[in-house]
């Protein structure tokens, strides 16, 4: 977990985050990510991340220096992995910087700001790994 903590401070730093930063990461299975996908997306099944941004909503501005969640779910993750051919580290950390890219405001509902998406993970995933980012 020590080594998932330095990528994240690293991601934030790259991002510009404060060093106040907070964010959590919650690891989970694929029965705690479907509920979770129900209750706050409505979509049925597991989901390989989720992002709960605490810069948004009702609570917004309120602690600023607290980003929000990232839930990765490892048994998706882990399949995403052998699919794509990555390692099941390279997996996790591209669903961080994924999750994390989200909770600064980094959107892929239209294709222009998928685009700023993508690009902007591929560079941070390639401050970790020499592999390619694979689709």
């Amino acid at each position: 977990m020590d080594e998932l903590q330095r990528k994240t401070e690293k991601i934030l730093e790259e991002l510009g985050c404060s060093t106040a930063a907070v964010i959590s990461i919650v690891l989970v299975n694929s029965p705690e990510i479907a509920s979770l996908n129900l209750k706050y997306r409505g979509k049925e099944g597991p989901t390989n991340v989720l992002s709960f941004s605490q810069l948004e909503g009702e609570t917004a501005g309120l602690q600023t220096k607290v980003l929000g969640d990232v839930v990765i779910c490892t048994d998706v993750a882990v399949e995403d992995a052998l699919a794509l051919g990555y390692s099941n580290a390279e997996m996790i950390v591209y669903l961080l910087i994924h999750g994390i890219l989200h909770l600064v405001g980094y959107d892929h509902g239209f294709i222009r700001d998928e685009s700023a998406m993508s690009a902007r993970l591929e560079e941070i995933f390639q401050m970790f790994f020499t592999v390619p980012i694979k689709k």
